[in-house]
């Protein structure tokens, strides 16, 4: 029995340890927000939080989230609202939106640790999600717009 919490709710699951986590979310616990990409950890579609650290859930086995924390996409806003969500749609980040769950759960992380990122460690952070249709500079303004006060609410 594997016990982690999970979006915040504790979670007890009796499943292979080697299973990857992306498909423990997706096919046994119904979150279809996390991404399957390339299955080899290289596209960063599949990027979750654990412990506030992003990883690449489809190279991230089950048994390593024992007695830790998992967020996902469906566990960063209930209603769509955090700041990076809505940043998002301000600058009209996404085009085939396959990428933007793995992007905004690297962002959240990044913002995480530096509240008003450079230019500099956005690129370095948002380099391990290759997004197909090109949106970089957009992601890039959508972070510095979810910096703001003003997304923010405050």
């Amino acid at each position: 029995m594997i016990h982690f919490t999970l979006n915040g709710e504790p979670q007890a699951l009796a499943l292979d340890p080697a299973t990857p986590l992306l498909w423990v979310l997706r096919d046994h616990l119904g979150l279809t927000g996390t991404k399957y990409g390339c299955g080899e950890g290289a596209c960063g579609a599949c990027i979750v939080q654990l412990d506030g650290e992003p990883v690449k859930s489809c190279s991230t086995p089950l048994s390593a989230v024992e007695g830790r924390s998992v967020q996902t996409i469906e566990g960063l806003s209930p209603d769509g609202r955090h700041p990076l969500q809505l940043a998002w749609v301000l600058e009209e980040v996404p085009q085939c939106g396959y990428c933007q769950s793995g992007q905004i759960m690297m962002a959240a992380a990044l913002l995480a640790r530096y509240p008003r990122p450079t230019d500099a460690q956005i690129d370095a952070a948002m380099s391990e999600v290759l997004c197909r249709c090109g949106s970089y500079a957009r992601i890039r303004r959508a972070i510095h717009r979810a910096a703001t006060p003003e997304v923010q609410g405050g």
